[in-house]
């Protein structure tokens, strides 16, 4: 994605924001990703913006929600297609335990869609209970959990799901997990960029 488009994209994007038009954001979203791909538009364009969204005024949480949706309606309708999602690979995404935040698992989903690899994605806050319960029932070969917080990132959880899950592919996603993981076979593997994800899950989940 050549510095002009990320520039343009970022300017385009931070005034339909401040306007709180998330359908404008949204289209954008589809329009730069359909041009330049999923993941060098998260990770030059939406990611840095995100984190450069203050968020400390009413107003200004107000543009940095419609920001997130925008970017969250746009992720979710790239390279979908009608009838049953293809099972082969499965990946299974969900935030972690009390975890509002999953924006990134979006971008996960999209950009796996993209290299044609569909996957299962529960959204934010999923009871660790529930996703026990969902990983025995979709038996997927990678799962990758999403904490934005450390207050949310539990480490041993992630160790015990893998532990309990033999042949399971845990992956730690987002900047919450910061306890360290045991020097266990087969411990969760922190992932830092989409780029990084999605080879991650390509590998364990099926091929590209």
């Amino acid at each position: 994605m050549p510095a002009e488009a990320v520039e343009d994209a970022r300017k385009q994007l931070t005034l339909a924001a401040e306007d709180l038009d998330d359908g404008r954001v949204a289209a954008l979203i589809v329009e730069a990703a359909d041009r330049w791909g999923v993941t060098p538009l998260w990770e030059r364009v939406c990611a840095p913006l995100l984190g450069a969204l203050p968020g400390r005024s009413a107003a200004e949480v107000a543009v940095e929600h419609a920001f997130a949706e925008g970017v969250r309606c746009g992720l979710d309708v790239l390279a979908r297609e009608p009838g049953p999602a293809r099972r082969a690979g499965r990946v299974l995404l969900a935030g972690a335990e009390q975890e509002s935040h999953c924006l990134g698992l979006h971008a996960l989903a999209a950009a796996l869609r993209e290299r044609g690899l569909d996957s299962v994605h529960l959204g934010p806050a999923l009871p660790w209970t529930a996703l026990a319960s969902a990983v025995r029932r979709v038996r997927p070969r990678v799962v990758v959990v999403w904490a934005q917080s450390p207050l949310t990132g539990r480490s041993y959880r992630l160790v015990r799901l893998g532990r309990d899950t033999p042949g399971l592919r845990v992956l730690a996603a987002g900047p919450g997990w910061i306890e360290p993981f045991p020097p266990v076979p087969a411990a969760p593997r922190r992932l830092t960029t989409l780029t990084e994800a999605t080879a991650a899950c390509l590998q364990g989940g099926g091929p590209a």
